[in-house]
């Protein structure tokens, strides 16, 4: 074995066992008692041994790959991914080497045909989408890859008789939570800023449980405090200066996202409103950027851990031939100082923040 690279036969040799189960052990394969399997792992390393990938995918017709496809949004307008996926990206890469695979990642715009040229090729053994932008035409693409028997779990929306499997968040609840949140704080008129359009099912979802949340506190809806705004950046901002306009008094803003929430920060604040002494302001994933804005961001968080964790489980399971199901899991409102109880003082909506927004117009 001197001046040559170790084999799995050297490895054999020295633990006494066969190459077979040398070749589980270093897959961790549950068939080989757990001794052995750290004998065989530890010789391995003492050797500098690797799996050698290429010659095991010939074997296996396998890539030990995981394709990460996050998608464009913007249509190529503007190099910034969607903090929220970016957040994802180190909990799948380590998710999935624990499972033995590589990521490949891959900026994807919705207009390219990726499900063809994944589908059609061996680089990788599964997939797991991030983002859609238009769902739509998304829907049409994801028929495709099911059509082709292709192997991909999605994060986002779980809507019946959607083709693969998916992990998410119950939406619904999560805007429940959020709207709730700024009620029980004394907060009476609630505007609401994102996409209500089934183009974005998963903020539609968001805005069925805050108009169920207004609902059920015998609020009633304004379709005045309403308006529409599209993940990006400057379009809280946008909807803020609209929302001003308009004139109709507003004490709160649960934004669908937090892009759009702290955007619109910036737009009360250059208007002259304080947050959240005239107007509380509730987002929605609970990015990194959250806790470090002035002030601190209340939100409702998606478990980003969990949810690569059970993308990867679930991609791995779904190549190895295994049930899969798809799942929702719960949100979890993180309150932190954008969300303050209204003072006595401060009055109803007709206060002088009210008489504010309509000097605005």
């Amino acid at each position: 074995m001197k001046g040559s690279n170790p084999t799995s036969r050297d490895i054999a040799e020295i633990a006494g066992v066969s190459q077979a189960t040398v070749s589980r052990a270093l897959r961790n394969s549950p068939l080989v008692r757990e001794e052995t399997r750290q004998k065989i792992q530890q010789i391995a390393r003492d050797l500098n041994y690797f799996v050698n990938r290429n010659a095991a995918g010939l074997r296996t017709h396998q890539s030990h790959t995981i394709a990460l496809l996050l998608f464009d949004e913007t249509e190529g307008r503007d190099a910034v991914i969607n903090p929220f996926f970016l957040s994802m990206l180190g909990y799948i890469t380590r998710a999935a080497s624990s499972h033995g695979y590589d990521v490949l990642i891959s900026m994807q715009q919705l207009s390219d045909d990726w499900h063809i040229e994944y589908q059609a090729s061996h680089r990788a053994d599964g997939l797991i989408l991030l983002g859609y932008g238009d769902y739509v035409t998304y829907r049409e693409k994801l028929a495709a890859l099911a059509r082709a028997n292709t192997r991909f779990m999605i994060w986002g929306p779980t809507i019946n008789d959607q083709p693969g499997h998916s992990i998410g968040c119950d939406n619904i609840n999560g805007g429940y939570q959020a709207t709730s949140h700024l009620i029980e704080n004394g907060r009476r008129n609630i505007a609401f800023v994102g996409s209500t359009s089934k183009r974005a099912p998963e903020l539609a979802a968001r805005y069925a449980g805050y108009c169920s949340a207004i609902l059920d506190a015998g609020l009633g809806l304004c379709e005045r405090r309403k308006v529409s705004a599209w993940n990006s950046g400057g379009e809280g901002y946008r909807a803020v200066e609209e929302l001003l306009e308009r004139g109709e008094p507003f004490d709160a803003i649960f934004a669908v996202t937090d892009v759009l929430a702290i955007d619109a920060m910036r737009a009360l604040e250059e208007n002259g409103y304080s947050v959240p002494d005239d107007v509380a302001v509730v987002g929605f994933d609970d990015i990194s950027l959250a806790k470090h804005v002035t002030p601190a961001l209340t939100t409702v968080r998606q478990d980003i851990k969990l949810a690569a964790e059970g993308l990867v489980d679930g991609i791995v399971g779904l190549i190895k031939g295994e049930p899969v199901e798809s799942s929702l899991m719960a949100p979890q409102l993180i309150v932190r100082a954008s969300c303050g109880a209204r003072s006595p003082a401060s009055g109803p909506a007709a206060s002088e923040t009210g008489r504010r927004q309509s000097a605005h117009r």
